[in-house]
């Protein structure tokens, strides 16, 4: 890297440094003495307190920040600045600043390449401004961070492997100083601890971003389904079901009609008027099954209440608490209790079953329990498509839909248990 036209007079060392007022001293610059950053039996206080900065969770703009007042606090410095890398890896983005200039975080967006900080970046290497910033071609004035009130400043990649550049650390200074070898040293390390850090927070944000994408993703698909569900049942009810309705009355006025009639006209009308129930029984059943009219009624509590009383010979037992959870994730409660009913009522041969449902610190949970002949769980959760596997694969694949998790307890001979967690926040 070539110097700036500004740059100062070369740095004489003496072979055994002096300590000076906490910090050591260097050399000289004429007859200027030039201090270090920190005192060497301070640099390793500092590391380790960003190490325990950077440790403490995953968000980057209060670890950004925590590292910047470490920074001032233990240096020469009067300013800090963290700049990272934004996702896309064409800009930098303020994401850490002693105060005042705090009030900037995420609204101070650096072209990569522009100005210091962007050559820093574009180029991995330092860079040191002693004066005369405006003099030196790199340097492009940014109003809001005050740029002119500083004279001094060193400016480092934040680079780490494997992960490359994650930003550059700046710092700044009122009085002129000289920015030696050894600082740039420590300002690096510094600037290799964090990055490391920042990049798992980077990777932590855009997990948690693709998560709620994705959970995001799964609501509308469910919604969309429900939707379109929805309108097929009004479909089948305003149409299909209300023409059967009308063909049943008029059956019955024409029964009405051929009393003498011969025999075998009243017989077809019998024929007629029972298919027409059967028809109408049919729509019915498939209104339910696209969409529970019930849930829009009575809520998730009264849904499982109402589905508790359609199971025969079977003593039930409730206890539901009266919670509303959004809408495609009581659909998905609903259907896994109905289908552990129906496994209950085809397999189980229990005399009694009981359901419960609750919902507690963000968690909804679903519990459906018999005392039947039960069954080995390994064995009949690996038979896809298998009814003697009580149709778990499909009632485990809604619980994860909704991003949660089914779990079976059962053995031969001691009943089993249905149990469906999902977390619903707040």
């Amino acid at each position: 890297m070539s110097a700036p036209e500004n740059a100062p007079d070369p740095v004489s060392v003496p072979e055994h440094s002096a300590q000076d007022g906490g910090f050591v001293l260097l050399g000289t610059v004429g007859s200027r003495p030039v201090l270090g950053l920190v005192a060497p039996e301070r640099e390793n206080a500092l590391l380790l307190a960003i190490i325990e900065a950077v440790s403490n969770g995953p968000e980057v703009e209060p670890m950004a920040a925590a590292v910047a007042r470490l920074i001032t606090d233990a240096t020469t410095t009067d300013v800090c600045f963290v700049h990272v890398l934004d996702d896309t890896e064409r800009s930098l983005t303020l994401a850490g600043a002693t105060p005042p200039f705090d009030r900037q975080v995420g609204r101070i967006r650096l072209p990569f390449g522009s100005g210091v900080t962007g050559w820093v970046a574009s180029h991995h290497e330092p860079a040191v401004i002693v004066e005369h910033k405006e003099s030196d071609p790199r340097y492009v004035p940014i109003p809001a961070l005050r740029g002119t009130e500083f004279t001094s400043m060193a400016s480092v990649p934040m680079a780490t492997e494997p992960a490359g550049l994650v930003g550059v650390l700046n710092v700044h200074t009122v009085a002129r100083r000289e920015f030696t070898d050894r600082d740039l040293r420590l300002l690096l390390v510094i600037g290799r601890l964090v990055a490391g850090a920042l990049h798992q927070a980077r990777m932590h944000r855009q997990l948690a971003a693709r998560e709620r994408a994705h959970e995001r993703f799964t609501e509308q698909v469910i919604a969309a389904q429900e939707t379109e569900r929805r309108r097929l049942a009004a479909d089948i009810h305003d149409g299909i079901s209300q023409r059967l309705v009308s063909l049943s009355y008029h059956l019955d006025a024409v029964g009405h009609t051929l009393r003498d009639c011969p025999n075998e006209a009243a017989e077809q009308l019998v024929l007629a008027r029972e298919l027409v129930d059967l028809t109408l029984d049919e729509a019915r059943a498939a209104i339910g099954g696209l969409r529970p009219p019930v849930l829009d009624d009575l809520g998730l509590a009264g849904g499982l209440a109402s589905l508790a009383r359609t199971v025969p010979r079977l003593e039930m037992s409730l206890d539901l608490a009266d919670e509303r959870l959004p809408e495609h994730v009581e659909i998905a409660l609903y259907r896994i209790a109905q289908e552990c009913l129906q496994n209950i009522t085809k397999h189980a041969r229990a005399g009694a079953a009981r359901v419960r449902f609750e919902a507690h610190r963000g968690i909804a949970r679903l519990e459906v329990s018999d005392d039947g002949v039960g069954f080995e769980v390994g064995h009949r959760l690996g038979s896809v498509g298998d009814d003697s596997g009580y149709g778990m694969r499909s009632m485990a694949e809604r619980a994860e839909l909704v991003g949660g998790e089914l779990r079976v307890i059962s053995r031969p001979g001691s009943g089993t248990t249905v149990v469906a967690t999902v977390p619903i926040g707040g």
